[in-house]
């Protein structure tokens, strides 16, 4: 196991076991983990997981915990998938303190604050429990690997590259985010604001804004958007709660053709606002090989196959083997673009 300096002096606090865990697939899947010890090691059937999502009911994180669940069945783990009905930065402590005393031998998370949860991370580290971050990160001194979806660079030039091919390269723009605190929408961001300037000197983005990750809300901001920027050509929405949301009002707005959405989804969500006109083109990964190299890579650290040292590498089952990069981190691969030519070929 890698240790990190905030590790070692959490050495001395009280033990905890984290959880892993994917929004929205339910914890009466599989079992809850009680035949783990809860100390590092112990590998084999006996390795239990616990997915901790963002939030539940995401259909997102659905999907990878399908990912996640099909990996655990495979190597003949148990897996449970916990976590809070609304996305806010200190929700999963309570899951991850559960995940702890339960014993609990790795915990998948994807964190909505890079800060709030590290506390409670490091003590059920303290207690031997595997850290796995998936899909948004935190300060790495608190987990022991992190699955990275795709370079935070590739993301966000994919989805400006989308929205000036769909807007002329020239206009207005806005941004409709997941929560303000959210690590990868907020890395995503900044480097969406640099590429603009850099690259796009004709698109002004007007405004940024956060639907939570919540659909009513995320629908509710996309109406003040436009009411308040009617010059608005494009909006980019990286999180698939809040582009599922935008489309669907754009959908019977009479914004519908005028303004252009592009962002994050799941084909599934979004294939009939693709068919419908509403939306040209979107990008994502497969949220369920993310879910499934994250579980595969759990395995691998609770066996002693890695530590999360640069160069250390294991094998994912099908998705075959994969190398740790710096900063203990994962890449599962490049973000990939669905349009009405490719949709029907996916179902997630």
């Amino acid at each position: 196991m890698k240790i990190r300096n905030r590790r070692v002096s959490a050495l001395a606090a009280v033990t905890l076991v984290a959880s892993l865990a994917l929004t929205a697939c339910g914890g009466d899947d599989s079992d809850s983990g009680d035949d783990s010890s809860g100390s590092s090691g112990g590998g084999g059937d006996a390795t239990s997981v616990t997915f901790l999502p963002k939030n539940l009911g995401n259909p997102y994180f659905d999907t990878s915990s399908k990912g996640g669940k099909a990996a655990v069945d495979e190597f003949g783990g148990t897996f449970e998938e916990v976590g809070p009905d609304t996305a806010s930065p200190d929700a999963q402590v309570q899951f991850i303190n559960t995940a702890a005393q339960q014993g609990v031998n790795a915990l998948v998370v994807s964190a909505n604050d890079p800060e709030a949860i590290c506390d409670a991370l490091d003590e059920a580290s303290s207690a031997g429990t595997k850290i796995v971050t998936f899909d948004s990160d935190t300060n790495p001194e608190c987990r022991d690997l992190f699955i990275n979806q795709a370079t935070a660079e590739g993301i966000a030039k994919a989805q400006v590259d989308l929205i000036a091919e769909q807007i002329g390269d020239a206009g207005e723009v806005a941004i409709l985010s997941a929560a303000a605190n959210a690590t990868n929408q907020n890395a995503w961001i900044e480097m969406m604001e640099a590429d603009l300037k850099e690259n796009h000197p004709d698109i002004k983005l007007v405004d940024t804004v956060y639907g939570d990750d919540d659909d009513q809300t995320s629908f509710d901001k996309t109406a003040a958007l436009l009411q308040s920027h009617p010059d608005l050509k494009g909006i980019i929405s990286p999180t698939t709660v809040g582009i599922a949301a935008a489309a669907r009002y754009l959908s019977t707005s009479d914004f519908k053709g005028k303004v252009s959405l592009t962002g994050l989804g799941t084909p599934n969500q979004m294939r009939e606002y693709v068919k419908d006109g509403t939306v040209t083109a979107f990008a994502l990964w497969n949220p369920e090989d993310l879910g499934y190299l994250a579980a595969y890579a759990a395995k691998a650290l609770v066996d002693g196959d890695i530590s999360g040292e640069e160069g250390d590498t294991f094998e994912a089952g099908k998705l075959g083997e994969f190398t740790v990069d710096a900063d203990a981190t994962v890449l599962l691969g490049e973000p990939y673009v669905f349009n009405a030519d490719n949709i029907d070929d996916f179902d997630f």
